[in-house]
């Protein structure tokens, strides 16, 4: 950038042989026999004497607790070409008109005038930044403001590779990713869009380019990606990644809850029962970040703490949104329109006596969310009698030292999802797909064969009265504080009757909506871990596993569904199965239904269940 680093103007000083210098510092050049001692103390004396004539900070980004404020977020763009499930509603949201946006213009004065007041690094955000035209002449312009050091990009990614070369061209200096999942199945379901290889494609691109490291973040959800944290962390070994788990932070539209966050410590445990020789790197100054090295790998791992550990106290950064509101806490209500004193023709002075106002009503903290944070139940990595959300999470069925190697091996991304497919002999091939972690331990699951009927066993216990009413014949709910805990199998099934058109559509995957088995199976999952939402009187049960698979029956243009559902407590976990199985079959026809209405749910029952008071069950 415009100004050097205070290490790159020591050296050049230290190697000059003039006896001077234009700071005025005095400068003594050590004879070639001089110890190394006396060097080092020279160069401490100078460092000490320029650091003395530094100019001091402004004062108008320095708030009431002494924090100087020199990093400035400017949201570039409110749209945005994913839809990820935990920033904003599947619809989006409603976007300001453009006519109040900030202009490419107005977006340079605002930055000129903030460098000049100390900020000296700038990151670009969004909404997704660089879908924004001219968003390559922003980083060319920004590049020439004397006393920037830094200018980053916050990206989905789904441009990067095409746009990075440019970019880095112009000046741009850091990039960070956003990237949830390494199962391209996953991230179609998280970011509601397909994308999963432009994204790899663009991370090979910043490593090719020369970037180091290249910021990789991961908003880890429980019940949905926190089974990867390792898979990430293993990245790091001959990547320069720095991959940065970020706890789960509430945003309008999110529908954002406690249950879902993962604390920093409880990944942290997790990262160190692999690895525990993890080391802590020193933590950077006013850094967001708590970073670690596995010894030996190249890259490095972190964690964003925003909500277990929040880090108010050195928090130095500005934000500037896309219609020109300043606001000085990402958490805070309150803004400022810049955009508004520009338009009314307001001075600079008279801007920056806005802006200081502003930063000087900075609070110490964002103090109501961690109210509510401190008066939640605490994360556990065990199953919880409030976290029913902790189910095994859906893996590719490959391993994933061999999924790695397929997306990085020589830059190349995969270019089918790693779902298993089986040649026929017809000529044909069908289609299995399972939740399940182990595809050894699996492999019957997926064998048509694996698919007959069961035979009764056991004592079959019924009962004449209906156990969710009330001697008066009101609905009540039944009463299992006192019934022993006991371990709770059970498998329920379900067909969906395609039809031969829809049936070739999702069995070659061409479905313009995405891949109907894997969202279908995903919704299984959940459905399982919402069932005591959905049916009134049902317990909540804290689920130690759920399974969900769907396999293709090509005589009857059917898709076969089957769910398992598994606990350890005082109630059943029939309904799970049913709500889980019936809730695929929806999905799928919600899939198809564009392509056929003629489309049959039937067959919706309970195969099996076992623990329990009443017995068994097997369906013949």
């Amino acid at each position: 950038m415009a100004v050097r680093p205070l290490s790159r103007m020591l050296r050049w000083l230290l190697g000059s042989s003039a006896r001077s210098c234009s700071s005025g510092a005095p400068v003594t050049q050590p004879r070639p026999r001089e110890s190394a001692q006396a060097a080092s103390e020279e160069l401490s004396r100078r460092r000490q004497f320029l650091r003395g004539q530094a100019a001091p900070f402004s004062a108008i980004l320095t708030d009431s607790f002494g924090r100087q404020h020199s990093y400035l977020r400017i949201s570039l763009t409110e749209k945005c070409n994913l839809r990820c499930q935990y920033c904003m509603p599947e619809e989006g949201v409603q976007l300001t008109p453009k006519a109040n946006l900030l202009t490419t213009e107005e977006i340079l004065t605002l930055a000129r005038l903030f460098v000049k007041e100390g900020v000296d690094k700038i990151r670009l955000t969004g909404g997704e930044p660089l879908i924004r035209p001219d968003v390559v002449d922003i980083v060319a312009q920004l590049q020439q403001l004397e006393g920037l050091r830094t200018i980053g990009v916050t990206t989905n990614g789904i441009n990067l590779a095409r746009m990075l070369p440019q970019l880095q061209k112009v000046g741009l200096s850091a990039i960070n990713i956003s990237l949830d999942t390494l199962v391209p199945a996953k991230f179609e379901f998280i970011v509601r869009r397909k994308g999963f290889h432009r994204v790899m494609e663009g991370i090979h691109k910043a490593i090719e380019l020369g970037y180091n490291p290249v910021k990789v973040n991961c908003v880890v959800m429980r019940g949905l990606n926190e089974d990867e944290l390792l898979d990430f962390a293993a990245l790091t070994e001959g990547l320069p990644l720095d991959v940065r788990f970020i706890e789960y932070m509430p945003f309008d539209g999110n529908k954002w809850n406690f249950k879902k966050m993962v604390s920093y410590k409880e990944m942290l445990d997790t990262v160190r029962q692999q690895w525990p020789e993890l080391e802590k790197l020193p933590e950077e100054e006013s850094s967001t970040a708590k970073a670690f090295k596995i010894p030996g790998f190249q890259g490095q791992i972190s964690f964003i703490t925003s909500m277990s550990e929040h880090f108010c106290g050195t928090c130095n950064r500005l934000r500037i949104t896309a219609d020109g509101n300043l606001k000085v806490c990402l958490f805070g209500n309150s803004e400022v329109s810049l955009r508004d004193h520009l338009r009314a023709g307001a001075s600079e002075q008279e801007l920056l006596r806005i802006i200081g106002a502003a930063v000087g009503r900075k609070k110490r903290q964002h103090a109501e969310l961690f109210l509510m944070f401190r008066d939640s139940p605490p994360a556990n990595p065990s199953i919880s009698s409030w976290d029913a959300l902790h189910v095994e999470g859906l893996r590719s069925r490959m391993s994933f030292s061999s999924q790695m190697a397929t997306l990085w091996k020589g830059y190349r991304v995969p270019q089918t999802p790693p779902l298993a497919q089986q040649q026929l002999g017809s000529g044909s091939f069908q289609r299995y797909y399972t939740s399940h972690a182990d595809s050894d331990a699996n492999s019957k699951c997926l064998s048509p064969g694996s698919w007959a009927s069961a035979a009764p066993s056991g004592p079959q216990l019924t009962s004449e009265q209906l156990t969710h009413v009330d001697s008066e014949g009101r609905a009540a709910m039944v009463d299992v504080g006192r019934k022993p805990d006991t371990e709770r199998v059970a498998v329920a099934s379900a067909v969906v009757l395609l039809g031969p058109v829809a049936f070739k559509l999702v069995q070659q995957n061409q479905l313009k909506k995405g891949d109907a088995l894997v969202v279908a199976q995903l919704a299984g999952v959940q459905a399982a871990k919402l069932t005591s939402q959905l049916i009134p009187l049902c317990h909540h049960v804290a689920l130690s596993h759920v399974q969900v698979q769907l396999e293709l029956d090509s005589t009857r243009h059917a898709v076969e569904i089957r769910a398992s559902c598994r606990a350890r407590g005082p109630t059943g976990v029939e309904m799970e199965a049913l709500t889980s199985a019936a809730v695929a079959a929806l999905t799928l026809y919600d899939m198809c239904k564009a392509v056929s209405r003629d489309i049959v749910l039937e067959e919706i029952k309970l195969i099996s269940k076992t623990g329990g008071q009443r017995g068994d069950f097997h369906r013949a």
